[in-house]
Order: structure tokens, then C-alpha cells, then sequence
């Protein structure tokens, strides 16, 4: 194994399950301090941000330390090409590739000030989420002309990212003794014509500048009864929304309302906003060019959305495979640790000087077509 890759094995066997990710902070934190001392590693709780602000312009990276909680796959184990284990591919893999950029002489001295963001509780509830804390205490972050978050790709460049939306949604029925059910009302039945159109209902294409979203309303839990022989008197179902980046918050809860409007009431529980679709970028150009990779959206959310909230340009770009995130058999390709880290070393090191030039000049000639 390569250097990189003693790396990744060595943040797996740290468990950071959300809420516990104050070990693998402060690891990361020792050995960034070696390169960057103290004036380039501000520690805020559990979340770190490497790199200093000097007048060239800024490039970020984002990357989250928490992983879903172990399934008997807490242990890096190397086979077939791939390393095994809890995070490798959410998204401990993209950590490894941070690091060794933060550690390269050649990108710290390169174009770019590039700055880290390691962040906890991105697989937690939203509100919870430590990368909040860290854009509101460092506000220069803002200024960052382009970011990249390391969220699982396989190696795509993903573009925006769906909202999300959870909601309580509640039938009411009234109990009664099953041998006389007609002195009741069954609240598991009477939502069936609506869970049967849910289960028929098709995902809607949304297309954004070409990439296609999906919108999505899925049933993930259901809770009713009190015992075998008593008809339900409530049946308390998740309705979980995936919505495109063509919908606001606001609007996206009135469409959620509206699909479950047979229900007695509704509980919005916790939302997300979608992510803004980056356009006319000359860094994401160039990271087009160098990786080879096509555009594509991100049906996923990521904190794409809460960067794209703050005006800050950013996709998603990373090693692993987001359809192996969260299984009990997660594992990522070494070639493509080790491809991700040559892309964005290129990235970071070869780009151009006067990027920023270069984009004030496109948007004047684009504000000059308009008039």
C-alpha cells in the first residue's frame, strides 16, 4: 500500500461514529499541526479548518469525519484492490486525499491559498450539523471561489444536490375489539388506497441545465397498533421527500402537504434545502478537464446545499461510490484513492494564476451581452 492508502486504513480504525468524532479530530489536528502549526489550524469543537487566508485566491475543501454507526465493519481490511471497512467510502477515503493535499509543499505554495474544512455530524439531523458552526466563526470562508466537497462520486462531478424533507404523516382512526371492528375505525386500512399510491407513484425528472434530478417521495416507516386483537387507532408513517433544485424550502413543504393531504395531519419534522447548480465557473471547467469526467447532478443531499446558501460556487467530487455509502460491505477502489488525489493535486497546483481575472472577465462580457 501506498502512503495515502496507510492513510485511509488509519482513519477507519478511528471510529467516528456521529457524536464521537472528537478522537479522529484531534488526530488530524497533531498531524496537520506538524506541517501548518498553530496559526494554520483553528480547531472548533469537533471540526477543523487548515490553511490560512493570504491574498491569492481561495479554493476550498470540504470533507466530514462522522461515519453511520459500525455494522461488524469497523476495521480497514485490504482485498482484491479495494480497502473494506466503515467509511471508506463516506467519506473517509476523501479525507485521506485532504490530507495528503494539505501536506504537499507544492499545492501550500501553488496559486491557490487552499484551505481544509474537516467538519462533524454531516450524517446526523441537519440542525445539528458542525459545519454551520464553523461558516458562521470563520466568515472569510465565503470568499472561496470555488469548493469542492469529497462527498462519494466514484470519480463524477456531481453538480447541485436535492433538498430533503421529513415528515410525520398520521391517519386517525378509533380503537375497538377486533371481533367487532364495526364499532371502531381500522386507521392501518384507511390509509391503504393512499400507501397503495404511493407505492405507484414514479419518480418526476427535473432537468437543470441539462443534468436531471429525480424528485421523490418515499414511505420509509410506519408505526400502528397497540395489540392483536384491537383495531388501530392511529397509524404514524415517515414520509421522506427528495426535491430538485428548482423548489425552496417553502415551496417544497406546500408540495409535500399536498401529496399527503388525504392524511388527518401533518408534522414537517426536518428540512434541508436543495444546492444550486453551478454555471460558468472557470475552476469547475478545469476540473472538468483535468478529471475527464462528465457533469452530472447529485440525487443525495450534501453540504453542496449549505455552501451554495452562502454564495459559495461548490460540487462534489470524490473517491468512493455513493450506492456502496452505508452498507455493511462499504469499500472503495485504491485506484481511485489514488486517482481522485492526483486529480485535484493537479488541480491545485497547475491552475491558473489569474483565474479570478479570468472569471471577472466573463461575467462582464455576459452582463454586456444582456444590455
Amino acid at each position: 500500500m501506498t502512503a495515502i492508502h496507510d492513510t485511509l486504513a488509519e482513519l477507519v480504525s478511528i471510529h467516528s461514529v456521529t457524536g464521537n468524532e472528537g478522537r479522529l479530530c484531534t488526530a488530524v489536528a497533531q498531524r496537520l499541526l506538524k506541517v501548518w502549526t498553530m496559526q494554520g489550524v483553528t480547531r472548533i469543537g469537533n471540526a477543523l479548518v487548515v490553511g490560512q487566508q493570504t491574498g491569492r485566491p481561495l479554493l476550498t475543501l470540504y470533507g466530514h469525519f462522522d461515519t453511520v454507526p459500525v455494522q461488524d465493519n469497523g476495521e480497514p481490511v485490504v482485498r482484491d484492490g479495494r480497502m473494506f471497512g466503515l467509511g471508506t467510502v463516506d467519506m473517509k477515503s476523501g479525507l485521506a486525499i485532504m490530507i495528503h493535499l494539505l501536506e504537499d509543499d507544492a499545492v501550500r505554495t501553488g496559486p491557490y491559498d487552499v484551505v481544509g474544512v474537516f467538519y462533524d455530524k454531516e450524517e446526523g439531523p441537519m440542525a445539528e450539523n458542525g459545519l454551520e458552526a464553523v461558516l458562521d466563526k470563520v466568515p472569510w470562508l465565503a470568499d472561496s471561489e470555488f469548493a469542492i466537497v469529497l462527498e462519494p462520486t466514484d470519480l463524477g462531478v456531481e453538480l447541485g444536490c436535492n433538498g430533503a424533507m421529513n415528515a410525520d404523516v398520521v391517519f386517525e382512526g378509533k380503537a375497538a375489539h377486533s371481533a367487532r371492528p364495526w364499532l371502531g375505525e381500522n386507521a392501518v386500512t384507511k390509509a391503504g388506497s393512499w400507501l397503495a399510491a404511493m407505492h405507484e407513484r414514479e419518480p418526476e425528472l427535473v432537468e437543470i441545465d441539462g443534468l436531471e434530478f429525480r424528485e421523490v417521495f418515499s414511505v420509509t416507516m410506519a408505526e400502528g397498533g397497540i395489540a392483536n386483537n384491537v383495531l388501530p387507532a392511529n397509524l404514524h408513517i415517515n414520509l421522506n421527500y427528495r426535491f430538485p433544485p428548482i423548489y425552496s424550502l417553502e415551496e417544497a413543504e406546500e408540495r409535500l402537504q399536498a401529496v399527503a393531504a388525504e392524511a388527518d395531519w401533518i408534522v414537517i419534522k426536518d428540512r434541508a434545502p436543495s444546492g444550486e447548480v453551478v454555471e460558468h465557473n472557470v475552476h469547475l471547467d478545469r476540473l472538468l478537464e483535468i478529471s475527464g469526467a462528465s457533469r452530472s447532478s447529485k440525487q443525495g443531499w450534501t453540504d453542496v446545499a449549505r455552501l451554495t446558501a452562502r454564495g459559495i460556487p461548490a460540487v462534489n467530487f470524490g473517491p468512493g461510490d455513493p450506492g456502496l455509502a452505508h452498507q455493511q460491505a462499504e469499500s472503495v477502489p485504491l485506484v481511485n484513492v489514488d486517482r481522485g488525489y492526483e486529480v485535484l493535486r493537479e488541480f491545485l497546483v497547475d491552475g491558473q494564476e489569474d483565474s479570478s481575472a479570468e472569471l471577472a472577465e466573463l461575467l462582464a462580457d455576459e452582463a454586456e451581452a444582456e444590455d
